[in-house]
């Protein structure tokens, strides 16, 4: 029988993923939920030394006679102490040793509590990995714990060089029920490495069995004409959709920009489960798109392989199971040159079609009729760079040409560097137009970028002035007044004459003619030119939903409730009709 302490369910069912049978456990309070959890279980090998310096000593000579990673626990405080020396020893020596402390709840620490000092990452620069599990209370903390365990397990051997771990548990009170039968199943991340033959070979003959694969391409500054190809060879060998955003910058011939079209304000719950993926495949940086969202909400039902050259565990989906340490390039060359079947093209078929039913309706005068034109009209080969949010969302609901290079400051979502980032982008490249799309906080923050000598005739800069953030009326954070003034910093700035002080062309609208009038020249005209495009933040908000509505795909039971309604109102009237459907809805 096993502890009802999760954290130490999920530690002791992970020692038996890794085969690791060797245990040293040092006598103790703090650690009575995993010793004696263990030392009932005959899978274990369990020696006891009471003195923790010794103990430790003791572990790394198992360890290097058995060529095998070994176990040490101990209480809490000064017991974990004594460890560092012999801790200390195995991280020079590279041997693979697991410090397993067991520790109070942090939030007594420097409380005056019993038994208690600073635990977290205590061993510092002599161990490969330090985690800090959380005190489980519910399946968040499990699925974090579990993935903090296998990034510490997986440092125990790394490209071949093995090391020392450190687990600090900390626990609520001191736990003596033992009634568990069973452990959890827990999730064991694999990493490929590059020269693990054995490994390649079962995960290349597994791709095989899949049926609906899709391809995430993340954000990538740089893509290589390599990778391009390969990832083309990759659809055509296996069944596959390859989902892209303009941030993936892959330009690739079958990708499907999913961003509108798995919107958690677009897709439901029912339609996204008919396209769900039996395997996701990701690589590259951040992923803008809704479907992580979806794809968290439903990590049971696929796997997923990270392409991550550094190796290490980016669980984006709440589903990892594998990771390739390796370039991209590496990966699909490795896979494609043992494809044995062509794409049977039905996912990809079915995703297509999907995407496809999504239009654009008729836009009223607004932030999205604006960035509609400036997207569709940039010249190919040219530099994009979009601010975060409104600029990155609205702007992939529209195609661009080809070759055009797209920047976004997405890996922190910070609003405050973004145009500085272009004009680095548009020097570096003086012989490429270069275009940014940008909010009016986001210009305002960043507004003295616009006085470095070295901008250039090439730059043009699109400023969505809608006074404040719409961001927080899209998302409805937006409450009454008061968030014009302390959440979405309702203004009544406009960038004029800062812009002409500093010599940029100047130019703006407020409606439909004067942006249609004055497009042409933003886009074709020598730089460097501003376009300050006034707009309202509650409308801009509303025409974006009101995109969604145009197109969104309805559930079983949304198409009987709309069908209804038609029948109720073509019979009776509108006035009864709404009478009728109040009445039905409250009972």
């Amino acid at each position: 029988m096993y502890t009802e302490m999760k954290a130490y369910q999920l530690v002791i069912a992970m020692l038996k993923k890794y085969d690791i049978k060797d245990l040293v456990l040092s006598a103790g309070s703090r650690n009575v939920p995993f010793v004696h959890s263990v030392e009932k279980d005959d899978f274990f090998n369990c020696y006891s030394v009471v003195d923790e310096r010794s103990a430790g000593y003791f572990a790394l000579g198992l360890s290097q006679e058995k060529n095998k990673p070994v176990l040490i626990s101990c209480t809490a405080s000064t017991a974990s102490c004594n460890y560092y020396p012999p801790v200390a020893e195995a991280f020079y020596q590279n041997v693979p040793m697991i410090i397993l402390t067991s520790d109070r709840n942090p939030h007594m620490l420097g409380q005056r509590e019993d038994q208690m000092i600073d635990q977290v990452n205590m061993f510092d620069r002599h161990v490969k990995k330090s985690v800090n599990l959380p005190i489980i209370n519910n399946k968040e903390d499990e699925k974090y714990c579990v993935r903090l365990l296998n990034e510490a397990f997986l440092e125990l051997n790394h490209n071949g060089l093995t090391g020392t771990v450190h687990i600090n548990v900390p626990m609520n009170s001191y736990n003596r029920t033992f009634n568990v039968k069973e452990l959890p199943e827990i999730n064991k991340i694999t990493r490929v490495e590059i020269n693990d033959k054995i490994l390649w070979n079962e995960k290349i003959e597994k791709l095989n069995s899949f049926k609906k694969i899709m391809l995430i391409c993340g954000q990538c500054s740089y893509v290589s004409d390599e990778l391009k190809v390969s990832i083309t060879e990759f659809f055509q060998n296996y069944n596959s959709a390859i989902i892209v955003d303009h941030m993936s910058n892959l330009d690739a011939e079958y990708g499907i920009n999913t961003i509108m079209t798995f919107d958690e304000n677009y897709i439901n719950a029912e339609k996204f489960n008919e396209l769900m993926p039996d395997l996701v495949i990701s690589f590259g940086g951040q992923v803008f798109s809704g479907i992580k969202g979806h794809l968290r909400k439903n990590y049971t039902k696929f796997e997923h392989w990270s392409i991550y050259e550094r190796g290490e565990v980016c669980d984006l989906f709440k589903g990892l199971t594998t990771i390739f340490e390796c370039k991209p390039e590496f990966f699909f060359d490795q896979i494609n040159k043992n494809a044995t079947s062509l794409n049977d093209m039905k996912y990809y078929n079915d995703l297509l079609a999907y995407n496809s039913k999504a239009k654009i309706p008729q836009l009223p005068y607004s932030n999205v009729y604006a960035i509609k034109g400036v997207v569709e009209s940039i010249p190919s080969n040219s530099i994009l760079h979009l601010s975060i949010n409104d600029s990155i969302r609205i702007s992939n609901f529209f195609k661009l040409n080809s070759g055009i290079k797209t920047y976004s400051n997405i890996g922190t979502y910070g609003i405050d560097g973004c145009m500085s980032s272009f004009i680095g982008q548009s020097v570096a490249s003086p012989d490429k137009q270069a275009y940014l799309i940008i909010g009016d906080l986001s210009f305002f923050y960043d507004m003295n970028s616009i006085k470095i000598n070295s901008l250039g005739d090439n730059v043009h800069i699109l400023l969505l002035n809608n006074s404040g953030a719409a961001e927080f009326y899209y998302n409805k954070t937006w409450i009454d007044k008061d968030s014009d003034r302390h959440t979405s910093a309702r203004h009544n700035i406009k960038a004029e004459g800062w812009v002409r002080e500093n010599g940029i062309e100047y130019i703006s609208s407020r409606n439909k003619e004067e942006f249609d009038m004055n497009l042409e020249r933003f886009i074709s005209g020598k730089g460097p030119v501003l376009f300050e495009v006034f707009t309202e933040m509650s409308s801009d908000a509303k025409t974006v939903y009101d995109v969604y509505d145009h197109s969104r795909p309805i559930s079983a039971k949304g198409e009987a409730t709309k069908k209804l309604k038609s029948f109720v109102k073509e019979k009776t009237g509108q006035e009864k009709a709404k009478k009728i459907l109040d009445i039905l809805k409250n009972n």
